[in-house]
């Protein structure tokens, strides 16, 4: 895949290879309790390819960061040798531009902010994530990672569970997620049970640079 590299006039960027040298941005890798699986970077993700390439898009904006690492210490107090996976984390607007041209126009555009908009990965404040048990294995949350149907809305949950789609452990495993999520100052989008926005998101848009 093609990525551009002009920014669209108007908007404060960053590239994404200056974020070492930007003090609002910390690596992933170094937070206690949380291990890193970007899927973007491989073919485990909806479009079956390297979506990242060389792209070294293992960071956060600090608050984010922080607000993940409480994420992690809250469930590590509550479910021991419990840890979050984050399978997305940093998404360069180059990639959301890229990946709205191939979901534009079909279902799957619904689950992808439109570029001009801004994905909120795309400013550093969002993360894709998962459990990891005591046994290093993904947690069933009853649909996967990047799963665009109805089976991965949270906000379909009780409907799921009368059906009997979704089991009452799996809703479980999404509720610690989302509550372990939310005690870091995240908070769920209806429709994916792996995506949190840290603050607001209205503001984010407002005040900070996105990452190109």
């Amino acid at each position: 895949m093609t990525l551009p590299v002009t920014p669209p006039a108007g908007v404060p960027m960053i590239r994404i290879e200056q974020l070492a040298e930007q003090p609002h941005f910390v690596r992933l890798q170094p937070l206690h309790g949380v291990r890193v699986d970007l899927r973007y970077v491989g073919s485990n993700n909806f479009a079956g390819r390297s979506l990242y390439g060389s792209l070294d898009c293992a960071w956060l904006r600090r608050e984010a960061a922080a607000g993940l690492q409480a994420a992690a210490q809250w469930l590590h107090a509550r479910r021991p040798g419990w840890t979050i996976l984050v399978l997305d984390a940093l998404r360069p607007q180059r990639v959301q531009e890229a990946i709205w041209k191939d979901v534009e126009g079909t279902p799957m555009q619904h689950y992808f902010a439109h570029p001009g908009r801004g994905s909120i990965h795309s400013f550093g404040m969002a993360v894709d994530a998962t459990l990891l048990g005591p046994d290093g294995r993904e947690a069933d949350m009853g649909s996967g990672f990047d799963e665009m149907t109805p089976r991965s809305h949270p906000a379909l949950h009780e409907q799921h569970l009368a059906s009997g789609v979704l089991t009452p452990a799996q809703v479980q495993m999404r509720r610690w997620l989302a509550d372990a999520m939310a005690h870091g100052g995240f908070h769920g989008l209806p429709n994916e049970w792996w995506h949190f926005d840290h603050g607001d998101r209205d503001r984010v848009r407002l005040e900070l640079p996105r990452v190109y």
